[in-house]
């Protein structure tokens, strides 16, 4: 029986090590990060341990030797110097007013000049810390350590208020630009966040910091890979394969179908979602413990105010610049990968692209879960039962309610959808059938004002043929004349050929004809 106790929700390393919990060593690596340079900035989605990683550095530099007794780090280093240590987290704050980033950096200086002393004529935020790096490198002796938990937190939550996010910007730049100002005073410095999006406008002048989000030696420096899991939790997986009633090998597979997968850098090993496997373990049972711990509406604000063709998510493509841009507020490509829900599925070396997909079952399931409120008028609870019943329906043969319930999904479109109709309703069919596809085989694919659709389960086949501004007629006739259902023609299962017509003026399906 294991007697493990997993780290759940815990960020303080101190405290981790004290109370004995579970940890995985990565103190190798950070020993490396420290010694071959000094300002650096991770990317990586949230409760990937990322807050962890800051608090470890904060133990190190404080010369705690005794909280890294049996780690790597303890016959790396060979100093243990105390530094004086300025560590911000933007993540306490909510930040809807012009004035709530002003509040937590206030705070957090107070703090600080109450240890290191202030001066009358540090007027503004800027200068204060600037006048703090400068006295507490003076007081003690030794340059500073500087750490940024979060540092987009405020950027974040004013997408789509320009207003506010101008006001953000206005405040960071100058505030973080102390790091490149101050080097002389400066040991290290780290800054953390989900998305690179404030790079270019926030760090225009801050261009010191090495981001080693995408690269290689660093890709494991949160969350755990494959080997990690193996040599720390094999009594685990074996445990956990009890508990589920499957074979050890059935337990190793499921847990890299939904929680594996993450790809940061091109041609590199898969890393698993820390908070998901832990639970997993805690627990002993599989679940979506990463999506219930809240996905941020941002993310669909800018999915619909692009515009954006979900369907294209799942293969798209892009180039470099783009995933380490910082354009979320134009394009949300690179928000959503740099946020998780889109990871590194494969490189074309020659054209420098990279093909992008989801990283796993929990995310793609949950992401497709969470967009349905948005493009419909059912609420959380209820797009769940719906999606229960179209299975139902689909299973049984049960052609006529399905349609009749799919209708009732493009009830009441929002009024300011009608501008892209044509993109709302494939939006709308791709959400529901993608979902229904984890539950039966299906595949989707829309061109031109058209989708043609394929579901199977052990009774049925459906071949279906959706038309905006056609008819039915004309639909159930492409079926035939493009012979998609031609595959199915030697299948003993019962095939059901059906030519369906979406109309722009109703904004609804208008009809359907069953072959």
């Amino acid at each position: 029986m294991s007697n493990k106790i997993y780290p759940i929700g815990i960020q303080n390393f101190e405290s981790l090590r004290k109370d004995g919990y579970f940890y995985i060593d990565k103190t190798a690596l950070i020993y490396q990060l420290v010694k071959t340079g000094r300002y650096y900035f991770l990317s990586r989605p949230r409760r990937f341990g990322k807050s962890l990683l800051l608090s470890t550095l904060e133990a190190y530099f404080q010369g705690k030797k005794e909280l890294f007794e049996g780690l790597a780090m303890e016959k790396l280093e060979k100093d243990w110097i105390k530094y004086p240590i300025l560590h911000l987290d933007l993540n306490i704050g909510k930040y809807d007013a012009p004035d709530s980033l002003d509040k937590i950096l206030n705070e957090a200086l107070l703090g600080w000049e109450a240890l290191y002393g202030s001066r009358e004529g540090e007027s503004t935020l800027a200068l204060r810390f600037k006048g703090v790096v400068d006295r507490a490198c003076k007081l003690t002796g030794q340059r500073v350590v500087i750490l940024v938990d979060e540092y987009d937190k405020p950027l974040l939550q004013a997408i789509g208020n320009e207003a506010l996010q101008t006001e953000y910007r206005n405040t960071l730049k100058p505030f973080y630009g102390v790091l490149k100002t101050m080097d002389g005073s400066i040991k290290f410095g780290m800054l953390t966040g989900v998305t690179k999006f404030g790079k270019v406008s926030v760090f225009s002048d801050l261009n010191n910091l090495d981001d080693i989000s995408m690269r290689e030696p660093y890709v494991g420096i949160c969350g755990m890979t494959e080997k990690e899991i193996h040599d720390n939790l094999d009594l685990e997986l074996h445990e956990l394969a009890a508990a589920r009633k499957i074979t050890y090998e059935e337990v190793c597979a499921k847990l890299k179908e939904y929680y594996d997968g993450y790809h940061f850098v091109e041609n590199t090993e898969g890393i698993y979602n820390p908070f998901s496997l832990l639970n997993t373990f805690k627990y002993n049972k599989f679940g979506s413990y990463w999506f219930e711990t809240g996905t941020p509406t941002y993310l669909v604000e800018l999915l619909k105010r692009n515009h954006y063709d979900l369907e294209r998510m799942a293969h798209e493509e892009t180039d470099a610049d783009v995933l380490n841009s910082i354009y979320g507020d134009d394009q949300p490509i690179p928000v959503i990968f740099q946020s998780g829900y889109l990871t590194i599925k494969g490189y074309d070396e020659r054209f420098g692209l990279y093909r992008l997909g989801y990283p796993n079952r929990e995310v793609e399931e949950g992401f497709i879960k969470f967009l349905m409120p948005f493009y419909t008028r059912f609420n959380k609870q209820e797009s769940a039962f719906e999606i229960q019943k179209f299975v139902r329906e689909i299973e049984i043969g049960e052609v006529d309610a399905f349609f009749r319930r799919l209708q009732s999904f493009f009830a009441d479109t929002p009024y300011e959808l009608i501008k892209d109709l044509e993109l709302h309703y494939q939006n709308v069919l791709f959400i529901v059938f993608k979902l229904v596809g984890f539950y039966v085989k299906a595949e989707y694919h829309t061109s031109e004002g058209r989708v043609d659709l394929v579901l199977q389960t052990d009774k049925f086949i459906y071949v279906m043929e959706f038309k905006l501004d056609g008819t039915a007629e004309e639909a159930l006739q492409q079926i035939d004349e493009r012979h998609y259902a031609r595959p199915f023609l030697s299948d003993i299962r019962k095939l059901f050929k059906i030519g369906v017509n979406f109309s722009a003026k109703t904004r609804n399906i208008e009809r359907w004809i069953v072959q």
